[in-house]
């Protein structure tokens, strides 16, 4: 994971040759930084609020001919990137649907994202792992566009035994999404997960119809699912979903075989909001929760 991104940094920090903290040492080293980060598809606002924070907490440490730059640099680096990749607000999903189940009514899950980025999967991933914890869900066969969506998350409910609302191909999304929470709350199912068709994210009136979904159901939460294989595509499809819908978190897919680790770093950033899973294969159990410090182990040298 990341492996491009981390070999990048280890050689950076190999090369540090500066012995002080001067405004022109740092922004030696941040030039440096600055072009790892974008060749490894960091966002640019990203990249430069990193370089300014690093900057900015250099510049305040008091330098003595004691002092190892290449730790010091390191260590403050480490911090930034802590700050960048760690959310305001994280999400606790057991503990939104312990609340939900107070109120007696279901959490309501909608997840968005364009074409081929793994919604249909994530979906079957959470419903097992709530399954685990102990609690029932049902799956919304919301994407009523796509030629073989629907059969693909009636197999996934089949394999995991979680009943699936659906309806025709070219039926109304919103009903069959507002069906399946009247579903959950005449039997007292805790989640409803409901899948939306793959957008293009420039296509205004496809995203007009997400909006139609989240007016009709009102969903506790709303996720982005992305592939983080796509690098700077995705911080432009995260903005404009966040933009026109709004979103609580986001799903990583394929972050095991991520070699650059640009979105990781900057998709919290950019949207403001945190990434509560990340993908990490094809199999119901390849789930993980977001982990800041995983992040920072898998792109920073140890020493």
């Amino acid at each position: 994971m990341f492996d491009q991104l981390r070999k990048s940094v280890s050689k950076s920090f190999k090369k540090i040759t500066i012995t002080d903290f001067s405004a022109k040492s740092i922004a030696k080293f941040n030039r440096e930084l600055k072009d790892i980060l974008i060749k490894n598809e960091v966002a640019v606002k990203t990249t430069d609020e990193i370089c300014k924070k690093l900057a900015q907490k250099l510049s305040k440490i008091e330098y003595t001919r004691f002092s190892n730059t290449r730790s010091i640099i390191l260590t403050s680096l480490r911090e930034v990137l802590l700050e960048i990749l760690t959310p305001e607000q994280p999400i606790d999903l057991i503990k939104k649907v312990k609340e939900a189940k107070k109120q007696k009514t279901p959490l309501i899950i909608a997840f968005f994202g364009v074409n081929g980025v793994g919604k249909t999967l994530s979906i079957a991933k959470i419903g097992k792992y709530l399954k685990d914890q102990g609690y029932s869900s049902v799956f919304a066969a919301g994407d009523t566009f796509r030629a073989g969506s629907i059969q693909q998350l009636q197999k996934h409910g089949e394999n995991l035994n979680i009943h699936v609302i659906a309806q025709t191909y070219g039926s109304d999304a919103a009903a069959v999404a507002y069906d399946s929470i009247n579903h959950a709350v005449s039997k007292e199912i805790d989640v409803v997960l409901i899948d939306t068709a793959g957008r293009i994210e420039t296509n205004s009136n496809l995203m007009a119809e997400l909006q139609k979904i989240c007016r009709i159901t009102e969903p506790d939460l709303k996720f982005f699912v992305g592939d983080a294989l796509t690098g700077n595509s995705l911080i432009s499809q995260a903005t404009l979903f966040n933009e026109k819908i709004g979103v609580d978190a986001s799903i990583l897919n394929k972050i095991d075989a991520d070699v650059k680790g640009g979105a990781a770093v900057s998709i919290t950033h950019i949207t403001e909001k945190p990434i509560i899973f990340l993908g990490v294969g094809q199999d119901y159990k390849d789930l993980e929760f977001f982990s800041p410090e995983m992040i920072l182990n898998n792109i920073l040298p140890s020493k």
